[in-house]
């Protein structure tokens, strides 16, 4: 499972009213009760920069491993299934070959790929993954070339990958990244403190 930025829009607006990641969490372990469960807390959310955080302890109650190490494509290789709320790793999912379960109102739920514990009753035709894709990827959006700054098409970008120099951190992405670092320890300082105080000031 996932987790997702909690003010996200795709979370507020399409998530069919469901709760955040911890009620999610909770709605996954009930359906699956014997599964292996692995939560993957979204790296805004963990870094402290967005709200959605769930403390480890809470979380390993009901998944059984947090995995933040590594990327996501590894780790979806690894797993036999996705849960999420709308997360576009169930999108990533689908095109791999894994089964995904969707509990909120994502883009490409409601057209026979997914299992959607919300229905998204306006969508009635059935997609291949292969049709969802090409006007996801293809037809849809709109790419800009992040050498010459223009309008490209996908081929385009794609070649792009290749020039490693147009994809490095900027040094404000390296500020975030230890901003990040000094929030979690500043929280899991505060966890802590608060663990000792609490048998004896009722905290």
């Amino acid at each position: 499972m996932p987790g997702q930025v909690a003010d996200d829009l795709s979370v507020l607006l399409g998530g069919g009213g469901q709760g955040g990641n911890l009620e999610l969490l909770r709605r996954v372990r009930a359906s699956e009760p014997e599964a292996f469960v692995v939560y993957r807390p979204h790296p805004d959310v963990d870094a402290g920069h967005r709200a959605g955080a769930i403390p480890d302890d809470v979380v390993l109650t009901l998944a059984d491993r947090i995995c933040r190490e590594g990327g996501m494509a590894p780790l979806l290789d690894a797993v036999d299934e996705v849960h999420t709320l709308t997360s576009l790793t169930g999108f990533e999912a689908l095109m791999r070959g894994k089964s995904v379960t969707t509990y909120g109102q994502p883009f490409y739920a409601g057209w026979g790929l997914t299992q959607d514990r919300t229905p998204v009753i306006r969508r009635n035709r059935i997609l291949t993954i292969e049709q969802l894709a090409a006007a996801t990827l293809l037809l849809y959006p709109r790419y800009i070339d992040p050498l010459t700054r223009l309008p490209c098409g996908p081929e385009v970008l794609v070649s792009r990958f290749a020039m490693t120099e147009l994809w490095r951190p900027s040094p404000l992405m390296r500020l975030r990244r230890y901003q990040g670092i000094c929030i979690r320890t500043l929280r899991r300082g505060i966890q802590n403190i608060c663990r000792r105080l609490s048998p004896d000031r009722g905290f």
